[in-house]
């Protein structure tokens, strides 16, 4: 009788997860339907973006549950003596975080710790929160494993660091300028912040993980061969902290196999694959396609789709980069933030999503047109 329970307790919060997973809800039903028509291959799945991505998000667990984040954060917050110098530091250190840790846990890391702060300050962190989104979303555009996005056109496209920090800098530095822009909007009261002090008691065990995650991101650049990585990585996990292996987002790396399906199957529809071939052929439509499709889809689900129709990857990988601004779901770690916020905050319900949709709207269209001019100029 208590394993039926039990049972039914799993499938219950399974069914409640699922509803969570829009995103992988979607994409299997994407990957099921179009099965009917074409019969899905092996070769489809991209393994080396499924264990890259594993890879990363095994170490990023680790990092947080030695509490190495929240150690550099407030030694850094110590400082501060305004609530705008605060959110500056909070904006500067998720966007640099992003570039390692990825823009989601980048949020999740450092918004709950700036709404934490600001309480103590007595002062809303609506503003900072918001800007927060836009840095994670912004700095995670620099290097291959920011965000799903770019670990996946990076492979796909088989990119140097070169080609690849020759697109995304340029964007990245003038995010940078633009956001400590936007910080000036918060306000500017004196404070006092004291903090307990945060220690990393196992040290050996953040050396080892620290050199691990020097590996990974070799093999990012394919310095080192993934497949080496990934076993040494879940070696690693297995006799050290087996229960990270429960942290890692399967619903996630689900949503890619998902979407490889789909779009294999798609791409093997002679009449779908020669209209998506020859639009994406006109003078940047890979651009505004990857653009216009992030705001509905959002940027990882739209870089896998037109990726597959046009060998314009400059154009793909600044297109889904700027497009994770704009709406709410362009970038699916803009619904952290949200999520994280809205949990104190469930009456300015409202005024979140106004405010956000002004300063990611006008960022949007701003990137927008001077990132046509630099991939015009490339």
């Amino acid at each position: 009788m208590k394993s039926v329970t039990l049972g039914s307790n799993g499938i219950y919060s399974f069914v409640e997860k699922l509803k969570n997973e829009k995103v992988f809800s979607i994409s299997l039903l994407l990957a099921i339907s179009t099965s009917f028509f074409i019969k899905p291959q092996i070769s489809y799945i991209n393994f080396k973006v499924l264990a890259l991505l594993f890879n990363l998000m095994i170490i990023i667990s680790a990092f947080e549950s030695l509490k190495v984040m929240d150690k550099i954060a407030l030694e850094i917050l110590s400082k501060c003596k305004n609530t705008r110098t605060v959110s500056r530091v909070f904006v500067i250190v998720t966007f640099f975080a992003s570039m390692l840790v990825t823009n989601d846990v980048a949020l999740l890391t450092f918004v709950p710790l700036a709404i934490f702060t600001f309480k103590k300050a007595k002062v809303d962190s609506m503003k900072t929160i918001i800007i927060q989104t836009l840095a994670a979303n912004i700095g995670s555009s620099l290097t291959p494993m920011g965000n799903p996005q770019n670990l996946f056109l990076f492979t796909q496209y088989n990119l140097n660091a070169l080609q690849f920090f020759s697109v995304t800098m340029p964007f990245v530095v003038l995010g940078m300028m633009w956001l400590l822009l936007l910080n000036k909007s918060v306000l500017k009261e004196e404070i006092n912040l004291s903090f307990k002090t945060v220690h990393i008691e196992d040290k050996k065990r953040a050396i080892i993980y620290f050199i691990l995650f020097l590996f990974i991101v070799f093999s990012v650049f394919g310095l080192v061969d993934y497949r080496y990585t990934f076993l040494a990585t879940l070696l690693c996990i297995i006799f050290m902290d087996k229960y990270l292996i429960r942290e890692v987002d399967y619903f996630l790396l689900a949503t890619f196999i998902c979407f490889f399906v789909f779009i294999g199957n798609i791409s093997n529809i002679e009449s779908v694959q020669e209209y998506l071939k020859h639009f994406l052929q006109k003078p940047n439509m890979p651009y505004f396609s990857s653009i216009l499709l992030s705001q509905i889809v959002s940027n990882v689900p739209c870089s896998i789709l037109v990726s597959g129709f046009t060998d314009n990857w400059k154009e793909v990988l600044l297109g889904v980069n700027v497009g994770g601004m704009g709406t709410l779901i362009a970038s699916l770690a803009s619904l952290i933030s949200y999520k994280i916020y809205m949990n104190e905050n469930e009456e300015k319900n409202k005024v979140y999503l106004n405010k956000f949709n002004v300063y990611n709207f006008v960022s949007l269209l701003i990137f927008t047109f001077i990132s046509y001019l630099y991939i015009n100029y490339l």
